[in-house]
């Protein structure tokens, strides 16, 4: 198992979790929102402030929106606990205790109305992991809990790896608004985490053939058949789709986790 938790003591380890390219893409993301600060401040000097308002109320607007998805996972969700998913808050401890974090976040179910998705955030000092209810069957009445602990491996990994600050989320905030751009720093930062979840349970790695086909016929996929497609399906198309998505296409992103000897595809 790669989740001995001594491990995450060495910095090294979690330093080559992290993809090679996240660290200069936030760098260059965080330029642009400080160039668009600094650029609406001048402007609001010169005499004209109506055209910087939205920028300069950039913090509160950043800390609203995190702070009311933070509210609706709470009144809406279930709260993953001892009592209500014992097994789904024993993988979120878990995984928390492995990657050497100081408290366990807090972990929800939320309806998935057929969308399989899960995400991590946070709220003030608050941080917490959300599991659609359809990715959340395939761990429980799927009876596939390697794949769930993937799963929640991963989105634990994106709080490890410092993935929802505010500071980070509002550096962030211009560069998300531009194609391309805020996207790149967003597949960066997904191979990160697959990375955490790797090392945290890699035969869950399995299930992400969910994301190609839903949770009843991922069972019946080939992975490695998907991964080897990273070096044929190509071309101009298929690099712009990956480039507008803030998440690796299932091609490369499979690839990566098949082939641990090279970092996942960026651009």
């Amino acid at each position: 198992m790669g989740d001995d938790p001594w491990r995450w003591g060495d910095r090294r380890v979690r330093r080559s979790l992290r993809h090679p390219r996240e660290v200069p893409v936030l760098v260059a993301c965080v330029a642009v929102t400080v160039f668009a600060v600094v650029g609406a401040v001048s402007r609001a000097y010169s005499g004209d402030p109506n055209e910087p308002l939205l920028l300069l109320s950039l913090p509160a607007l950043v800390y609203f929106v995190r702070g009311q998805l933070y509210a609706r996972q709470r009144v809406n969700g279930v709260r993953i606990t001892e009592d209500q998913f014992p097994e789904a808050h024993r993988m979120v401890a878990e995984a928390a205790a492995a990657f050497r974090m100081r408290q366990v976040p807090e972990a929800y179910v939320v309806l998935g109305n057929g969308v399989v998705n899960a995400y991590a955030s946070g709220h003030g000092f608050r941080r917490y992991v959300a599991v659609n209810s359809d990715l959340f069957e395939v761990g429980g009445r799927l009876a596939d809990p390697d794949a769930l602990r993937f799963v929640i491996g991963h989105e634990v990994g994106h709080i490890a790896a410092g993935h929802t600050s505010f500071w980070r989320h509002f550096g962030i905030s211009v560069a998300n608004v531009i194609p391309g751009v805020g996207s790149s720093l967003g597949r960066a930062q997904e191979y990160t985490a697959d990375n955490h979840a790797y090392e945290f349970c890699p035969e869950g790695m399995q299930g992400l053939r969910v994301l190609a086909v839903g949770k009843y016929l991922y069972p019946s996929v080939d992975f490695d058949d998907i991964a080897a497609r990273a070096r044929t399906d190509t071309g101009f198309f298929v690099l712009l789709v990956n480039l507008l998505s803030s998440h690796p296409v299932n091609t490369f992103r499979f690839a990566a986790l098949a082939d641990r000897s090279r970092p996942g595809r960026v651009f």
